[in-house]
């Protein structure tokens, strides 16, 4: 189709509306967000008999665009969040801090292929403003089952490596505790910081040796097996000694805090949003020029059958998972992708384990990309930065917060050389929080109550040492390119976009708050989503069944005999996953996870244009 007029557009869907019908648990998200994006919604329909969602956009001159949302493939017995988190290995990952396989009390699988699905759209409607082929033109479908399968990547990757991992993986780690009996979070990226706290408190000079690897490798093996002398030692302390201690350290000592206070203080951020959403939006736009003033051309022609961003470049100054799998994903859509990394390249890409002498987590966020290495403490690299920034569509980064500005950087100063440019910052807390800790997962996790939320009422609060927040955070900040990418096609400008650990964790809280808000109790009651223990592994029932397939002792079963028991009983259950590595090679997924160049487990592309 030819480009839509440019108008004086606000937010990048402005003046659409769009149509949803199927189960709430896999619309909300993506309706909530087309919403807070500008598009006005025709029809609510959530029809709990229909097993699928489908979301359509109409108007502004655009061709219809369509999203489809499943839990899974058909007859593959996913059917639910329950079934999507067993059969996707997140409850295996997820369950490494416990030594038992534990499921999400959130949402997690069905907020992902959420997000996914508005990428989707987005990616559909730029496809079309640029002149994209029919292919890119029809229906997005994406999964649950999909989208699991994407957010425990780098743990598939690390299993099938061709080496172990560096540390070890069993039960064990954060939260600690403080006399008072108050949990807390504890984080530093700087071995030196980890001894000097823990000599401050007097801890065993062998336990906090023993303890650093496990600490700083939880980000990449979802545990912590670090000595119980190092939690009998804060038990023993206030947390005013233990605060003093970090605060000296370099360290930082965060709180977990309740459901209910996150929720007053995202309720009281900005009050009802549009159309009554409650709370901030996930991401922000802010122009670069004024609509109209840049000297983007728009609707550059694409080849036939070309993917939907095909052309386009994007610049990552990335690290850890939050920015490069932002730019992964945008990759996969079509775009050129650029990694700047430093002198002697990214000392990720040594991390163990290794497949061909590279990182198989690294392999999983940054496969397909190229690299340049670049100093940007160096006036020279700075410029040559600046040189690709104004041959580029986006430059993307998640630099500590103040560093862009510092190094001459940031979104004013790129713009400069390209008016045009889809500035991205992928960050932590988006200057919401005033009193604010580090912007890293586990911390994030601890400080938005999200630790609460991700266990039920029986299980002490605690962040899952699944990096959930960076892989959320990743998928949001590929959909805040998009939108930025489709805003410049609507304005003729360039545009900021930030997207933050904050919006994901309110963005997979939101059910959580909102019934805290309402003064029910937020969190999930016991036992909820609990697998079931059978003679040679677990079984997961769907949220529906789950208390009657509980009456059954499978204890004394195989898996086999005692999937096909609760079935004989019309109960729809399915085998939890519990060694990723199984995955190749599991039915449930129709062979769907291959190998890369190097002999890295790869997931599939986690929608399908039809």
């Amino acid at each position: 189709m030819a480009s839509p007029a440019t108008t004086q557009t606000i937010r990048p869907l402005d003046t659409l509306r769009f149509d949803t019908g199927g189960p709430a648990p896999l619309t909300r998200v993506a309706a909530d967000h087309l919403r807070r994006l500008g598009a006005r919604q025709n029809h609510f329909g959530h029809d709990m008999s229909t097993p699928n969602g489908r979301l359509e956009l109409t108007g502004a001159g655009f061709e219809p665009a369509a999203a489809l949302i499943s839990w899974g493939r058909p007859g593959s017995g996913i059917r639910d969040e329950a079934t999507a988190q067993a059969a996707t290995g997140i409850m295996a990952v997820h369950g490494r801090r416990d030594g038992v396989p534990r499921a999400l009390a959130l949402d997690y699988a069905a907020t992902a292929a959420g997000v996914l699905a508005v990428q989707g759209l987005l990616a559909r409607l730029i496809g079309q403003a640029r002149g994209a082929a029919p292919v890119t033109g029809g229906a997005c479908a994406v999964g649950a089952d999909r989208a699991g399968l994407l957010t425990v990547s780098q743990y598939l990757a690390a299993a099938g490596a061709d080496e172990g991992e560096a540390a070890e993986i069993a039960p064990g780690g954060p939260p600690f505790t403080s006399a008072e009996g108050l949990l807390f979070e504890l984080e530093t990226l700087d071995p030196g910081a980890w001894a000097a706290f823990w000599r401050a408190l007097d801890a065993p000079a062998d336990a906090v040796r023993a303890g650093w690897l496990p600490f700083q490798f939880r980000y990449a093996t979802a545990c912590a097996p670090f000595p119980a002398a190092l939690h009998e030692v804060t038990r023993a302390l206030p947390l005013d000694l233990v605060r003093r201690a970090a605060e000296h350290a370099g360290a930082q000592v965060c709180v977990l805090r309740p459901l209910a206070d996150r929720a007053a203080e995202w309720a009281a951020e900005t009050g009802a949003g549009p159309d009554g959403a409650t709370g901030p939006d996930p991401w922000s736009f802010t122009p670069l020029a004024p609509p109209g003033a840049a000297a983007f051309p728009g609707a550059a022609a694409v080849l036939p059958r070309s993917r939907p961003l095909a052309g386009l470049t994007v610049l990552e100054a990335g690290r850890r998972v939050q920015a490069p799998l932002a730019a992964a994903l945008l990759g996969l859509l079509g775009a050129d992708v650029i990694r700047i990394e430093p002198p002697g390249g990214d000392p990720l890409r040594g991390m163990p384990p290794a497949c061909s002498g590279v990182s198989a987590r690294w392999l999983a966020l940054n496969r397909g990309k190229s690299a340049v290495e670049i100093d940007i403490k160096a006036p020279d690299g700075r410029r040559r930065l600046r040189e690709l920034a104004a041959e580029a569509d986006v430059f993307l980064h998640n630099w500590a917060p103040g560093k862009a500005a510092e190094l001459g950087l940031d979104a004013a100063d790129l713009a400069a050389v390209n008016p045009a440019l889809v500035y991205a910052y992928t960050g932590g807390w988006a200057d919401r929080l005033p009193d604010a800790p580090m912007g890293t997962d586990f911390m994030v996790q601890a400080r938005t109550g999200t630790g609460e939320a991700v266990r039920p009422a029986d299980e002490p609060p605690a962040p899952s040492l699944m990096t959930l927040l960076d892989v959320l955070g990743g998928l949001h900040g590929t959909e805040a390119v998009l939108a930025g990418l489709l805003l410049r096609e609507r304005t003729g400008s360039g545009v900021r976009v930030d997207s933050s650990l904050l919006g994901a964790a309110d963005t997979l809280t939101a059910p959580a708050m909102e019934r805290a808000l309402r003064g029910a109790d937020p969190r999930r009651p016991a036992g909820f989503r609990r697998p079931l223990r059978t003679l040679d592994g677990w079984l997961a029932a769907t949220d529906e069944h789950a208390a009657e397939a509980a009456s059954y002792d499978l204890t004394g079963l195989p898996s086999a005999e005692a999937l096909a028991l609760l079935r004989g009983h019309g109960l729809a259950a399915t085998r939890v996953t519990t060694d990723l590595t199984g995955l190749h090679h599991d039915a449930r997924f129709g062979g769907a996870i291959g190998r890369d160049a190097h002999g890295a487990p790869a997931v599939p592309d986690p929608w399908s244009f039809v």
